[in-house]
């Protein structure tokens, strides 16, 4: 099989992967060097069934040795297999940098002869790229679950971030999906990431980091199983916690070809992809703590209001929110207002009492806000009138927007 051949299979085969942003890297272009990595991402392009083409996205091989039923590459699927060599893939991005068609690489592969052997091959990549070509762009490796401690550090070491994936948000779910992995394995792996992160740090010279500058990610399949948005969100929550995660993506389960009889034939809503998006945002950025957002009787997001007027709809006896004296953890409590808002507004009362007018130059959703702020000059009203949530929140116009790109969700709530 030529290589071009061979791009075309395995570069289709890694756009399942949601968890490849590129941002937090810095890593600057060494004498005779080529390319470099800025804290502030690569600026993203998308083909019109979602991919990122800014990224050169691969798989290794789209071979396997296991079996998940969500997965195209599974070693029951019936699709053309192919695999790079590992100097394959190094010409591959050199050519495709040089050319400006590109500026990092994000590989990943299917799982062939064993765990270590693979991760071999993608470290090797990784290798050869920064030490034979002195690659200074960004790379992102997809460490394999399992994988021995030493071959995840020298992924760290080589590449700008390295992700192990969770696949599933309950081993429940991955037993009856995915039986060959277990979550126990899949967090190890991720403690050895985060372990190394600790112990390496920073590299010796300034602005040239040592290990996974952009820190580790991970990824779930979303509706495919029954799991609810509250044990999302509860595995989510615990992953940040145990393993200082930089970000967990969501992926809403598509059907793809020669699919398990076990598995949905609808896709999952992006919508509900969206929600989830916004909900780890609030736990990250704004103070929420899981349990806040789902309700014993409701253990998903509601699709047609975000989780944190949903929130405010519930609680309704915490507002008014006075703009004026209200701490920060209370301003970001008020729908339509986000983190960079709350901050100027901190700001700004230090010298003046803030009126509504003041609030519309900040660029907050007046519409949204209102009824939940005390400013210089208003009050809200009806704060209690059972058609408030018609009245604020998205009409489903404004839903029928929400695309696959949600992923790299960064408004304010």
């Amino acid at each position: 099989m030529d290589l071009s051949a061979k791009l075309h299979i395995l570069a289709d085969a890694a756009k399942y992967d949601a968890s490849c942003a590129s941002s937090e890297s810095r890593r600057a272009r060494v004498p005779g060097g080529l390319g470099n990595a800025a804290p502030a991402g690569i600026c993203h392009s998308f083909t019109p069934d979602g991919r990122c083409v800014s990224l050169l996205k691969i798989l290794l091989t789209n071979y396997c040795i296991y079996d998940c039923a969500y997965c195209v590459t599974r070693i029951s699927s019936d699709v053309p297999r192919a695999r790079f060599t590992v100097a394959e893939v190094v010409q591959l991005t050199i050519e495709f940098y040089r050319r400006n068609y590109i500026e990092g690489l994000f590989l990943s592969s299917g799982i062939i002869q064993s765990v270590d052997y693979t991760m071999e091959q993608l470290v090797e990549v990784a290798r050869q790229l920064r030490v034979d070509h002195k690659f200074c762009g960004y790379i992102h490796l997809k460490g394999a679950p399992g994988a021995s401690k030493e071959l995840l550090v020298a992924a760290g070491k080589y590449a700008d971030r390295v992700s192990v994936n969770i696949e599933m948000a309950l081993q429940r779910d991955l037993d009856r999906l995915a039986p060959a992995k277990q979550h126990e394995q899949i967090e190890q792996s991720m403690s050895h990431i985060r372990d190394a992160a600790l112990e390496f740090g920073d590299g010796p010279t300034p602005g040239q980091p040592k290990f996974a500058p952009a820190g580790q990610t991970t990824q779930m399949v979303i509706g495919a199983t029954p799991a609810s948005d509250a044990e999302i969100l509860a595995k989510a929550s615990d992953l940040y916690r145990k393993h200082e995660l930089r970000r967990v993506y969501f992926s809403a389960f598509c059907p793809i070809p020669d699919a398990n009889s076990e598995l949905p034939l609808k896709p999952a809503p992006l919508v509900r992809e969206h929600r989830l998006y916004q909900a780890d945002w609030l736990m990250r950025f704004y103070g929420f703590d899981v349990k806040e957002l789902t309700t014993p009787e409701e253990q998903d997001l509601p699709l047609d209001t975000d989780p944190k007027l949903g929130w405010a709809l519930r609680n309704r006896e915490f507002f008014p929110v006075d703009v004026n004296q209200a701490s920060r953890e209370a301003l970001l409590r008020i729908p339509g207002l986000g983190v960079r808002a709350a901050d100027r507004i901190l700001r700004i009362r230090k010298h003046r009492r803030l009126r509504e007018t003041d609030l519309a130059k900040l660029h907050i959703s007046l519409n949204r806000a209102r009824p939940f702020i005390v400013t210089a000059d208003s009050r809200p009203a009806l704060l209690d009138s059972p058609t408030l949530a018609a009245r604020i929140a998205p009409k489903p116009a404004q839903l029928a927007l929400f695309g696959a790109s949600q992923q790299a969700l960064t408004g304010e709530l």
